[in-house]
């Protein structure tokens, strides 16, 4: 799942929030070095990826893509379903996106000194582009999608899943649904149990 899913699935807890949010740069055995929610969250955010990249729903997913673009096809999976959660978040959450995201934001100033530095210099541009409330837009998502292809200097050709996502797009969608569903009462009873 992309940043939205990991947020949204940590529960109330805003320690959880942020530490779910910078796992991706927390490697190995480092979480240890955080405070006892921090290393919740961090966990959390693993154990959603490693059930999400084994899910038969997920696997359906990646496989419409896999033949543009490879092993990137997880990643804009990722972001396709950030996507379904942004556009359908009444459905999820009686908090308006707008609300939960300008939350969050504060929520990751008010933790910013524990943040790693690539969280740290990542997030001017997340905040300034509004990339949390964009996700809902197709437009929001091609921009994502164009930048991920710029950081892989072009070849990974993300930039062209936009026109996957278009054409697949109910499919896509009821993936998501479905798989969401799963993830939710998986991420909840990993949540009590961490």
């Amino acid at each position: 799942m992309n940043f939205l899913a990991h947020i949204y699935l940590s529960g109330d807890n805003p320690k959880v929030k942020v530490a779910n949010f910078m796992a991706d740069s927390i490697r190995g055995k480092k979480y240890l070095d955080y405070p006892p929610d921090f290393k919740k969250g961090i966990l959390l955010h693993r154990e959603i990826d490693t059930f999400t990249d084994a899910h038969p729903t997920v696997r359906k997913s990646t496989k419409k893509l896999h033949k543009n673009y490879g092993h990137y096809s997880g990643v804009i999976v990722d972001i396709f379903y950030d996507h379904f959660l942004a556009k359908n978040w009444s459905n999820y959450s009686d908090k308006p996106l707008e609300e939960y995201v300008d939350e969050f934001y504060d929520l990751l100033g008010e933790y910013y000194d524990i943040l790693p530095m690539n969280v740290k210099k990542l997030m001017p541009y997340m905040i300034a582009d509004n990339w949390l409330l964009n996700y809902a837009k197709l437009e929001g998502i091609s921009r994502v999608l164009d930048g991920m292809n710029r950081r892989t200097k072009n070849k990974s050709k993300m930039n062209f899943a936009i026109l996957d996502l278009e054409e697949h797009y109910t499919v896509f969608e009821k993936e998501f649904t479905s798989f969401f569903e799963e993830l939710r009462a998986f991420s909840a009873h990993k949540l009590k149990s961490l």
